[in-house]
């Protein structure tokens, strides 16, 4: 027998029929659902030191449980001593169940491991229901090792969802976990 993961189980048990009520839906395939979650953080001191897209890879990957791309500008900036093709950041595109496991951890670890957190801004949506949260320290990761870390950097995650409105992700997301500030 295979492992499937939590939140994948719950999501096939109980989130599909609780949106299907709330929504109306008629078919099971009109429930929204979580296409992908990208992870992409830009290392904006690599200019002068190559070794920071290294270490945020490195880091990258140990966050994701898969291997994580540089990303390269993609034009010349003189102001910022920029060249066109420079590696300048990493990014991880997660699907299926390494998605879930990765949502999971954040919902139930990383978050609450935030300083000062009493829930996530709402604000992050972008009109078709795909939700993009900023995370100022890689730290709140339990897979990060203070101690071997050069400088704390930021990330963004960004969760695709199949929902046509703001409204049907962030129900889909409140039932999958994410602590959504109250307003």
């Amino acid at each position: 027998m295979s492992y499937i993961p939590r939140l994948k189980t719950q999501y096939k048990e109980e989130i599909v029929n609780s949106l299907k009520e709330k929504f109306a839906y008629t078919s099971v395939m009109q429930v929204p659902k979580i296409q992908k979650i990208c992870l992409n953080q830009g290392v904006g001191d690599a200019v002068s030191d190559k070794r920071l897209v290294d270490a945020a890879i490195e880091e990258m990957t140990l966050i994701s449980g898969q291997k994580a791309n540089v990303t390269y500008s993609k034009k010349d900036i003189s102001n910022f001593k920029l060249r066109k093709g420079m590696p300048i950041g990493a990014k991880v595109t997660l699907r299926g169940d390494q998605m879930y496991e990765f949502l999971d951890r954040l919902v139930a670890v990383a978050l609450p491991r935030t300083r000062d957190f009493r829930g996530i801004e709402s604000k992050g949506f972008d009109g078709r229901g795909n939700y993009t949260l900023g995370i100022k320290e890689q730290i709140i990761f339990p897979e990060i090792d203070i101690d071997k870390i050069k400088s704390v950097t930021g990330m963004d995650i960004t969760i695709v969802t199949s929902a046509q409105s703001d409204e049907e992700g962030k129900a889909l997301l409140t039932e999958f976990g994410l602590p959504f500030k109250k307003n």
